[in-house]
């Protein structure tokens, strides 16, 4: 098994855009959003959760995904939102904070991803 992944490993290749584009689709930054609204609005989680859920609904009813809702759209839904949530919302800011172990971070990935070599290959 081990020399299997390292075969695969030395083989695989990456795409990017599409890697990117597919990272951008589910709403994965709606975890972001309801901490932002616990956190900076000082909202409870509950309700924190069901205006997040208020607001995936909206962008997948319009086709779009949570980010680029219009800021009059989420404040359509709680008018206490401001522009600095897009800032949250932000794919690359989303990773990027999950900075804890095994966090999608990229400073985690990159030290995850040593470990490994150092041990399989």
């Amino acid at each position: 098994c081990i020399y299997t992944l390292t075969g695969m490993m030395g083989e695989i290749k990456f795409n990017p855009k599409p890697m990117l584009e597919a990272a951008t689709k589910g709403n994965s930054n709606a975890v972001d959003l309801a901490d932002w609204l616990v956190k900076v609005l000082g909202k409870p989680f509950r309700e924190a959760h069901h205006i997040t859920g208020a607001l995936v609904k909206k962008a997948e009813t319009r086709g779009c995904r949570l980010e680029e809702l219009s800021l009059l759209d989420l404040q359509a839904v709680d008018a206490e939102i401001t522009n600095d949530v897009f800032g949250v919302l932000k794919l690359e800011n989303s990773i990027n904070s999950k900075n804890s172990f095994g966090g999608s971070a990229p400073k985690n990935v990159k030290k995850a991803c040593l470990a490994a070599r150092k041990k399989y290959l």
